[in-house]
């Protein structure tokens, strides 16, 4: 749940207040634009310190095609430049919060504006986008178990006349960037009339699979036939589009609202096989997140999947080994166990969402990240962080009136080694840079590109090293990788590079998309020795090859 216009979430009222909010917003926060900037930046981006994290000697000096690509294991590597980060930004679709800005547009008004989001992204060096393509039981591509989204068109159904998916991908891809396609798994409609869904709605074909609650249409979670159609939703858009990654957000069973029982009486007198209504409220959810996650790797295994869970498992005060916090306990209030989810590896990451300062008294997101990052030591689940970035220059939490605040989360993200990245929501403000935010963490964390997390899980290899790199005019050029999905190019401006000189990011300049054909490129104007290596879709990386500038 992101929060709305209200105060932050407070003690165990934070979910209270805004349930409304979060249930037609996705998984983070009210309708609207971007926020103007009011200010500019005043917090000093953290200044290059020293290497951080030696492990081991640097090995001796090899360059061309025969070196490989070195590890911060082999390297003395700076925490100042890390050279694999997840930087996501989340895309709203549902009520046209982040894209298409409202129903209806011209085909070529939403790609516009889509790119202009993707611009700017790649502006900030961010690496991946997460789209929201199934708000509520709909979808924004052209589906055969869902109707097509009234924020396309305007109307539930409505054909907008073009496919927008493919589209959304390959310029993401074109860009650099990861495709995440986000899917809400439960939520069937923002308003509880089934007579007003399209005749091939789900829920008006199956009016049994819903529960009515608080003026909204859900998805009963108990039901197996209601997992079913999830995962084959799911499952369909993997084997259809070249995602990369299947991404859910907070909303499992619904946040507290006006206090109403949710009516799924029928279904636990049924399936309940003697188990307390919340342990299995819990494992209906844990269920369909294994079969989610089997099911997206079935149908190709390179495909990440992950959760943005709320950012609260549990209350020290309601367990022993929960975080030292006051407020709502997705585990209790939405019978979502990300805990639960880690220790099965039925997810590859876990994005909580922190969306409160440093020292907030319910929420304390220094207190919460080292509990985060306890939850994923040893497993291989990725650790990544949600970001409000929607919330800076709010005034209802003196925090966020600091431009320095969100920068100073990820200087703390540092000292934790299972952070391997952040997402910010949203795609509204990467336009808007509240008080001058985002200039700041490029300025102090993102002056370099990044390369994706690796996930061993996920397999993949490394293509072949790129043959027969060299310099003319101004232009970098190497022979194409077979199995390619981009290159990283990095260069050494002083002396010659030894093999850990692609051991962070400090050298590296880009990653650039594989093209089509037989030789790739880069406009390469300053002198130095320049490095490029391949990279599968995973971020497997080869090693590198070497030219130089005069």
């Amino acid at each position: 749940m992101r929060n709305g216009h209200g105060p932050l979430l407070v003690a165990t009222t934070i979910a209270v207040v805004t349930t409304g909010v979060a249930y037609t917003f996705g998984p983070h926060t009210a309708p609207g634009k971007a926020r103007a900037a009011t200010t500019t930046a005043t917090a000093k981006p953290s200044a290059t310190g020293p290497a951080k994290t030696a492990t081991g000697r640097a090995k001796p000096a090899t360059t061309g095609q025969a070196g490989r690509a070195a590890s911060e294991q082999e390297c003395q590597v700076s925490g100042d430049f890390p050279k694999r980060q997840l930087r996501g930004v989340w895309i709203a679709t549902v009520h046209n919060v982040d894209w298409p800005t409202k129903p209806g547009l011209t085909q070529a008004r939403q790609q516009a504006e889509y790119l202009r989001i993707l611009d700017n992204a790649v502006k900030r060096k961010l690496n991946a986008v997460f789209v929201q393509v199934r708000p509520a039981s709909d979808a924004i591509y052209k589906s055969p178990y869902e109707p097509w989204s009234q924020w396309l068109a305007g109307a539930p159904g409505r054909d907008p006349g073009w496919e927008p998916l493919p589209f959304l991908i390959d310029e993401a891809h074109k860009r650099g960037l990861e495709f995440h396609a986000w899917f809400n798994p439960y939520r069937a409609a923002d308003k509880d009339d089934l007579t007003k869904l399209p005749a091939n709605h789900p829920a008006r074909q199956h009016p049994s699979w819903v529960v009515k609650h608080e003026g909204r249409l859900y998805y009963n979670p108990g039901l197996p036939q209601v997992r079913a159609h999830t995962v084959k939703v799911v499952k369909d858009v993997v084997q259809r589009y070249d995602i990369d990654g299947v991404h859910f957000d907070d909303y499992f069973y619904p946040y507290p609202g006006k206090g109403t029982k949710f009516a799924d009486a029928a279904a636990f007198t049924k399936y309940g096989k003697g188990m307390s209504l919340a342990d299995w409220r819990r494992e209906n959810v844990n269920t369909l997140v294994a079969q989610v996650g089997a099911a997206v790797h079935e149908a190709k295994p390179y495909v990440k999947f992950g959760i943005s869970p709320f950012g609260i498992w549990r209350n020290k005060s309601d367990d022993p080994s929960g975080s030292d916090t006051k407020g709502l306990s997705a585990y209790d209030a939405i019978y979502a166990d990300a805990r639960a989810w880690i220790k099965a590896g039925s997810v590859d990451y876990i994005m909580p969402q922190l969306y409160w300062p440093r020292g907030f008294a319910a929420a304390d997101y220094a207190k919460l990240v080292p509990w985060w990052a306890n939850e994923v030591k040893g497993t291989g689940v990725h650790l990544y962080i949600g970001q409000a970035l929607y919330r800076v220059g709010s005034k209802d939490v003196p925090a966020w009136t600091k431009a320095g605040e969100l920068p100073a989360h990820l200087t703390l993200n540092r000292k934790h080694p299972e952070v391997r990245g952040d997402v910010y929501f949203s795609a509204a403000q990467l336009a808007g840079n509240p008080l001058g935010v985002l200039d700041a963490l490029v300025k102090g964390h993102y002056s370099r590109p990044a390369l994706p997390p690796l996930m061993a899980a996920r397999g993949g290899a490394a293509p072949a090293v790129p043959a027969a790199p060299r310099l003319a005019g101004g232009t970098l050029r190497w022979k194409s990788s077979p199995g390619a999905h981009s290159y990283a190019v990095y260069r050494v401006a002083d002396g010659k590079p030894d093999a850990c000189a692609t051991g962070d990011a400090r050298n590296l300049v880009a990653v650039v998309p594989a093209a089509e054909g037989a030789e790739q490129a880069f406009p390469a104007g300053a002198a130095g020795t320049y490095l490029v290596s391949a990279l599968d879709r995973l971020g497997n990386e080869s090693g590198p090859a070497t030219a130089t500038l005069p």
